[in-house]
């Protein structure tokens, strides 16, 4: 993707007066049918690296919520949290009984830091398996299911006698094949299957649990969002963006011919029988909204357009709200390294996701760089909804770094509610301070993505503005400075 040659300034902002922010559209309250806030102040789900391997909450996870939650935001999100009972490392989960006490224990550590003024949803999250990139010996001999066509396209190759050859004698001549030629003998899925590692797809409807998923996804969905409700949350984020199952299935990449692909309104199928499961399990007067695409920036992928007939079927079906994001795909994602997963922010689609200051200028007006970058599609859709006549609050994020910038989104009615991520974790009092008067102690994000790169190593994730100050005290009183693994970090803003 072309970057321009120096980075986008981070210019200096006009923070508030105490008295300015009091009357500011941002901090003023949200009465929704279920979704009531104290501010349009909102911190996106990230996924810290914090949980335990069997994915319950640690007192990582618990000190990680406890620290936004002290910035008093009008919503924070917990990261995406896993609907299945399966193995996943330290990413949380809610597909069992046995998560909800540490579910529980969360949700009364962030409502006493709090105060009782943040609402705490969980974002629940469907994925397919990835596999890493293999080796190519452990490809060939292990992972290649051997076929006719492979010996007839190896004996046209001039390999003859080992394509008549015992399942052995065919693999050794795969691999005595220079590079080029066994990519040229191998079927697309198989070359993606060596080079990048396999990876399933909704569309695989040769396999039957991919071919079975409308019918089991929604009950998941809605005895996860149960087990939240029992958990003490105050609503759900059905996880519908990026990269995941049920962005899968709403994507213009979506042929399955089985009436859950195809055209927009059989994309939209299953998310909507999603949505009404969990509901029906879940009653009216818990909140359930949605985060989706606004533009999945892959070649042959949903549009805008598509975004806001989506948007406009979720509203008429009754959803609370809906956060828009965008691109981070699989479909353009950089080759991993052999050993490594495939990674979905790396290439174009996740540069527009998780914009850097290095980021060009397509896409949106102005030389605006990453801030603000993904507003117009926010703006977008929220007038396709009003214009059905449903109120549905619409959160904006991407690059949101300064009060000017988070007041002109609602302003201009980009947005009802504001989200910054990279922000809220550079100072996770941010939000507090702009409502304080305080807008010159904010430290502001550098929009650099060493966050991110953690991420991607499936590291702890920190900020490079504070996790190297050591020397700086622990917040909430405690002695104990609590580092990453590694020993070098701080993994709690000071």
């Amino acid at each position: 993707m072309p970057l321009v040659n120096r980075p986008h300034p981070i210019l200096p902002g006009r923070s508030p007066t105490r008295d300015e922010a009091r009357s500011a559209r941002l901090f003023q309250p949200f009465d929704g049918r279920a979704l009531r806030t104290r501010t349009r102040t909102w911190v996106p789900a990230m996924v810290p690296w914090r949980a335990t391997h069997e994915g319950l909450v640690s007192p990582d996870v618990l000190d990680w919520y406890r620290r936004f939650a002290d910035g008093r935001p009008g919503v924070l999100v917990v990261e995406a949290t896993g609907i299945r009972d399966v193995s996943s490392g330290p990413l949380l989960r809610a597909g069992h009984a046995r998560f909800t006490p540490g579910l529980r224990e969360l949700t009364a550590t962030v409502r006493e830091a709090s105060a009782g003024g943040t609402r705490l949803l969980v974002q629940l999250i469907d994925f397919l398996a990835v596999r890493r990139r293999p080796e190519k010996l452990k490809f060939i001999q292990r992972f290649l299911e051997l076929r006719e066509v492979h010996r007839e396209r190896l004996a046209a190759l001039g390999h003859a006698a080992a394509a008549r050859g015992s399942d052995a004698e065919v693999r050794a001549a795969l691999l005595g094949l220079p590079h080029t030629k066994l990519l040229e003998l191998l079927d697309p899925r198989e070359r993606e299957a060596l080079e990048f590692g396999q990876r399933e797809r909704v569309t695989d409807l040769h396999l039957e649990h991919i071919r079975s998923l409308p019918s089991v996804l929604p009950g998941l969905f809605a005895d996860a969002a149960a087990r939240a409700r029992e958990a003490g949350f105050d609503g759900v984020e059905l996880h519908y963006a990026h990269a995941y199952t049920m962005s899968s299935f709403l994507s213009r990449t979506n042929d399955r011919g089985d009436g859950y692909g195809g055209s927009r309104e059989a994309r939209l199928r299953l998310p909507l029988e999603v949505y009404r499961a969990v509901r029906e399990r879940v009653g009216d007067d818990f909140v359930v909204g949605c985060r989706f695409l606004g533009d999945e920036v892959i070649e042959g992928g949903s549009r805008i357009d598509d975004a806001c007939f989506y948007g406009v079927a979720f509203a008429r079906a009754g959803l609370d709200f809906l956060s828009v994001s965008k691109g981070g795909k699989f479909d353009d994602a950089r080759q991993p390294k052999v050993g490594e997963a495939l990674y979905p922010y790396t290439g174009e689609s996740g540069h527009e996701c998780m914009p850097t200051v290095r980021i060009d200028s397509f896409g949106a007006p102005g030389a605006r760089g990453p801030f603000g970058r993904n507003l117009p599609l926010a703006a977008a859709i929220r007038a396709s909804v009003r214009d059905a006549g449903c109120d549905t609050p619409v959160v904006g994020a991407g690059g949101i770094h300064s009060f000017e910038l988070a007041e002109a989104a609602l302003r201009d009615g980009a947005c009802d509610f504001v989200g910054a991520a990279r922000q809220s974790l550079a100072d996770p009092d941010w939000w507090r301070k702009l409502e304080e008067g305080r807008g010159d102690q904010v430290r502001r994000c550098k929009f650099t993505n060493y966050c991110e790169a953690l991420d991607q190593r499936h590291q702890q994730v920190t900020c490079q503005l504070w996790d190297r100050d050591l020397a700086a005290p622990m917040p909430w009183g405690r002695a104990e400075l609590t580092r990453s693994s590694d020993g070098g970090r701080r993994l709690i803003a000071p």
